[in-house]
């Protein structure tokens, strides 16, 4: 029997690292050997604790972002995809194997050969990009700069909008700057920023927000920025309970509402598929906004996804150097 390293989420703020057998792959799947995996806001309550949870999970479980090498394959597979670069959609990805179906893996290119590919990440900032349908000439708001808030920012620009970006962190905008934002603005006080975004539509909001946060008070704000006709784009992971929106100013001002989170499998690829092409273009360049962490600094890895002080902006798990 071979054996793997994985990390195991044994309680609130724990985790474990255990040995434990390699999964073998079903007759439809292949195994990935796993370079390394993102770091999640999904997986906060798993590291919080909530209460529909028993502990301990299994092996690996909550990573669900891994990209690496496919090392065996299903009696069903074609065998010529082992040794391909893949990214995955998988679930147990906080490990050195995973497996996946082996309709669920999109090759990597050999030019992006060494480059960290976090690929359902990568492919949720596709897909909340193309539901905002931005066209040249509009006025975005971007609402949260993170890992996400900042390559929709890019690709805003580089589809031809004017871009204002918003957060509460002094780097994220200077990140946003870089990204290619042609206002950024502290997040508070909110009354102030509203008044600049007005402005800076010359009183007619903007055409598309997205709210990148998951957080109440940004998904205000959100809705108060967007202009008569335009489109709320919700990215934020609201994972803390109920909302309350303001349905009357969404009324009056007759807008399109779009939760942007896809739950279609075929739809997370093709976001993929697609964010591929984008980082092989250089349209987007994400190997700025990572942070590393070894697959035993699991706990660590959170805790800054938790925080999300100084520059943090993203953490990836990496679980080759573990082999």
């Amino acid at each position: 029997m071979q054996w793997m390293n994985a990390a195991t989420f044994v309680g609130p703020g724990r985790v474990d690292l255990l040995r434990v057998p390699r999964p073998e792959p079903g007759p439809s799947q292949v195994r990935i050997a796993l370079e390394g995996t993102g770091v999640c806001a999904s997986n906060l309550p798993l590291w919080n604790g909530a209460p529909w949870l028993k502990y301990p999970l299994g092996p690996g479980s909550g990573g669900h972002e891994g990209w690496g090498i496919v090392d065996q394959v299903g009696k069903d597979v074609d065998p010529a995809l082992e040794g391909t670069r893949v990214a995955a959609l998988s679930y147990n990805a906080y490990a050195e194997f995973d497996l996946a179906d082996a309709h669920q893996v999109v090759p990597l290119p050999s030019e992006l050969a060494g480059q960290p590919f976090p690929g359902e990440a990568l492919g949720c900032v596709a897909n909340i990009f193309r539901r905002s349908q931005i066209e040249p000439g509009q006025v975005v708001a971007i609402v949260g700069v993170g890992f996400l808030g900042a390559l929709l920012t890019r690709l805003a620009v580089h589809a031809g909008a004017r871009v204002i970006a918003v957060s509460r962190r002094t780097h994220a905008l200077r990140e946003a700057e870089r990204m290619g934002a042609h206002l950024t603005m502290s997040s508070e006080p909110r009354a102030e920023v509203v008044s600049r975004a007005w402005e800076f539509t010359q009183g007619r909001g903007c055409d598309r927000v997205i709210e990148a946060t998951g957080k109440q008070e940004p998904l205000d704000l959100s809705s108060e920025l967007v202009g008569e006709g335009g489109r709320l784009v919700i990215a934020g992971y609201h994972q803390d309970g109920p909302r309350l929106v303001n349905m009357q100013l969404w009324n009056w001002r007759g807008i399109d509402v779009i939760n942007a989170h896809e739950r279609d499998p075929r739809v997370s690829l093709r976001g993929m598929q697609e964010a591929v092409r984008l980082v092989r273009a250089g349209v987007i360049c994400p190997q700025a906004l990572y942070t590393e962490y070894a697959l035993r600094e699991l706990g660590d890895a959170l805790k800054a996804a938790d925080l999300r002080t100084g520059t943090f902006m993203k953490a990836l798990v990496r679980t080759r150097e573990l082999s």
